[in-house]
């Protein structure tokens, strides 16, 4: 993980490629709803600009299948991104081809060109060789700063790392330096939380984390399967049937690792999963036929609160209940908080963990915020990200 930085490479006049994720919401009318992906970015498109660089910057938006798809154009991530820099952002109608090379040997040293979006090309996503080399062929320096798209072997991420000296920016060395010093090095005790819907979207996660972690807090959708294989009965809620085996193998796992594995003990439930509707707090072993867990209970946020409160180092992943309705949302929210109150390291990795931080304003009071979902599972899980590995080693220089 001990990646070379982009202020460790010489950049003065050179032509950089940087890898940014600039795949921002927006609404029906193109307008950019949430411009934090490209905020994220500015520290090292600011040092490049101050280093004088000649920068262009390569992105996919949404998922337009290799075909051009106005709908799917980063115009006007070009005009945001000017707005935020101060400065002109020059924007390129295509990535590759006669037009863009005359686009980039017109850039003088601080200035930056924006190539259109490379989801337009059928070979970004087959991460084709040929295009790779093409691409490449714009620059003399790979800088990746789109830690987002890191688990994808993609020709804008890991193929012309083949054909270019690759380094990260600021941003994606953030990411594996503080993600990697939680799982190789944490200060203890070591507390992770996880929850959203399903265990199988996150075996591999838990089975990594069980070598690491002093105390595992389980609960959103997937602690209905442990709940369910300790023998409970509960009404109609989501359950893996499929997976019982697996949950009473990783409990058996964190008893014999000396893991200390918490599950709800009480959880909020309602007949129906809309919002306004009548619900009750009750023990799991109170649930009628006709209710659906929809959150853990006050006593286990209360009990799972006191462990974050107290850890050294604390990694969150997936919400705690049905977070997106008002009724539902409160355990979610107590992790969220007790994460704000933690003197350790607070770590939260994917899309609806960060959504709950941010709607709960407490971004500011954490440690590290991902800004990648899909790649920070992974890395979660110990596994090797094609476009992190694609980079520089410290040690091989």
């Amino acid at each position: 993980m001990d990646k070379m930085s982009v202020n460790e490479v010489p950049v003065q006049g050179k032509r950089v490629l940087v890898r940014v994720d600039f795949n921002v919401p927006v609404d029906e009318q193109c307008n950019i709803t949430d411009d934090t992906r490209i905020r994220a970015a500015l520290p090292t498109i600011q040092y490049l600009v101050r280093e004088g660089a000649k920068i262009i910057l390569v992105s996919h938006f949404g998922r337009p299948k290799g075909q051009v798809n106005p709908k799917y154009s980063l115009a006007p991530v070009a005009v945001r991104l000017a707005e935020l820099l101060g400065q002109k952002v020059d924007f390129a109608n295509e990535c590759i081809g006669k037009a863009v090379k005359q686009k980039v040997s017109s850039l003088e040293d601080g200035q930056v060109l924006l190539l259109e979006n490379i989801r337009f090309y059928p070979g970004e996503e087959k991460n084709d060789p040929g295009f790779a080399q093409e691409l490449a062929g714009l620059a003399e320096l790979f800088v990746n700063d789109a830690f987002g798209t890191a688990h994808r072997a993609h020709t804008s991420t890991e193929g012309v790392a083949h054909y270019l000296p690759a380094v990260a920016g600021f941003l994606m060395l953030k990411e594996i330096e503080t993600m990697g010093k939680a799982l190789q090095s944490p200060e203890r005790p070591f507390v992770a939380i996880i929850g959203g819907a399903k265990v199988g979207d996150k075996i591999g996660v838990i089975e990594n984390l069980l070598e690491k972690v002093d105390t595992l807090l389980i609960g959103g959708g997937m602690a209905n399967t442990f709940l369910k294989a300790q023998g409970y009965k509960l009404g109609k809620s989501l359950v893996e049937d499929d997976k019982l085996d697996l949950a009473q193998l990783i409990m058996l796992k964190a008893q014999e690792r000396e893991v200390l594995l918490e599950l709800p003990d009480d959880v909020l439930v309602a007949t129906v999963m809309e919002a306004d509707v009548p619900f009750r707090n009750v023990q799991v072993w109170g649930i009628d036929e006709d209710e659906i867990i929809l959150d853990i209970g006050v006593a286990t946020a209360a009990k799972f609160g006191k462990h974050i409160i107290n850890a050294g180092t604390v990694v969150w992943n997936g919400p705690m209940g049905v977070f997106e309705i008002p009724s539902f949302a409160k355990g979610t929210q107590v992790v969220a908080q007790a994460m704000a109150l933690c003197k350790g390291a607070t770590i939260v990795g994917g899309g609806d963990s960060v959504a709950a931080v941010k709607k709960l304003q407490v971004s500011d009071k954490l440690t590290h915020i991902s800004t990648g979902g899909g790649a920070s599972l992974e890395f979660l899980e110990g596994r090797i990200l094609p476009g992190v590995a694609a980079l520089k080693d410290k040690k091989s220089e």
